[in-house]
């Protein structure tokens, strides 16, 4: 089996072949991406691993899976956290590149292969992902604006005007996407809003696909033990995709005051003494499951689940 990883920038794309001596260099761009690929599919490769790179990896990986490469996309603090256990402290995109490869040959198994999303996903992720750099320019301009003199002020007002048009406009392509593509699973509890469909829909696409600890591991919300010999730590939680985190965080603050399933709940929780932070973030963990089993049950009717 040939092993391979590649350490992705803006600009260059770096590949090590595990058990090759040597990296080799490519333009991140269609023409250097194509002759990445001929280069792997020469040597027969089998396993590939990539970083998460703000986005830079993306159209490496939508190529790989459009010729039928296996390639996985890894967290960075796990790539490091790998390439630190090995001994190797050094930081560079060979050294990058090449503990990538090594992990693609150590770890293939453990590690779940990237499937291209939709075509609408992508593009409902990319109107997400503008709504929220909009919101926060317009929650600056707006704060610049109260300490502005008049003739400044009178020119922030202008820059407020057009992004809170531009916000509207941007809400209402992510409703159409939400009425065309979404599930009776993102509607069925009370708080589940479009902004929650919206990010769920987008960067969630394992919902229904996998059990209710896998889906709260993978969102961020599953506690994990910090036990050692006879001592026991406290149970946090950590890692996952927190924008899917922060989306989720608020539908539960809505639920548990307006849903009387989850409300009865937390009131549960707070009734035992748990803290109430501790005992949202169970609530957040169990409308979480409850939707995760609806959309399962949902994809099996549809002969489409995978577990």
């Amino acid at each position: 089996m040939t092993a391979a990883g590649i350490d992705v920038g803006k600009a260059s794309l770096d590949l090590a072949l595990d058990g090759h001596p040597g990296v080799a260099r490519f333009t991140n761009d269609r023409t250097g991406i194509v002759k990445l690929i001929k280069r792997l599919r020469a040597v027969a490769t089998t396993r590939i691993v990539v970083e998460a790179t703000g986005g830079y990896e993306e159209p490496l990986l939508e190529a790989c899976c459009d010729v039928g490469l296996w390639i996985a996309r890894v967290n960075p603090r796990q790539a490091r956290a790998f390439a630190s256990a090995t001994g190797e402290l050094a930081k560079t995109d060979d050294i990058d590149a090449r503990m990538l490869a090594l992990m693609a040959r150590l770890f293939a198994d453990r590690l779940r292969p990237y499937v291209a999303p939709p075509p609408w996903q992508r593009q409902l992720g990319d109107w997400l992902r503008r709504r929220g750099q909009v919101i926060v320019a317009l929650q600056a301009h707006k704060q610049q604006a109260a300490m502005a003199p008049p003739p400044v002020r009178k020119l922030a007002a202008r820059t407020v005007v057009a992004l809170a048009r531009e916000l509207a406009a941007i809400e209402k392509t992510v409703k159409t996407m939400i009425n065309e593509h979404g599930t009776p699973a993102l509607r069925s509890s009370k708080g589940l809003g479009p902004v929650f469909q919206a990010t769920v829909l987008a960067l969630l696409p394992e919902l229904g696909h996998l059990d209710r600890r896998q889906i709260a591991k993978l969102t961020g919300v599953a506690p994990m033990n910090r036990d050692s010999g006879q001592g026991q730590g406290k149970r946090r939680i950590r890692g996952g995709r927190a924008p899917v985190r922060v989306a989720l965080y608020m539908a539960t603050l809505s639920a548990v005051r307006w849903d009387p399933m989850m409300k009865a709940h937390y009131q549960q929780l707070r009734a035992r003494g748990k803290l109430g932070k501790v005992a949202l973030v169970a609530c957040m963990r169990k409308l979480l499951g409850i939707i995760n089993a609806r959309r399962r049950d949902e994809l099996r009717s549809e002969g489409l689940a995978l577990a």
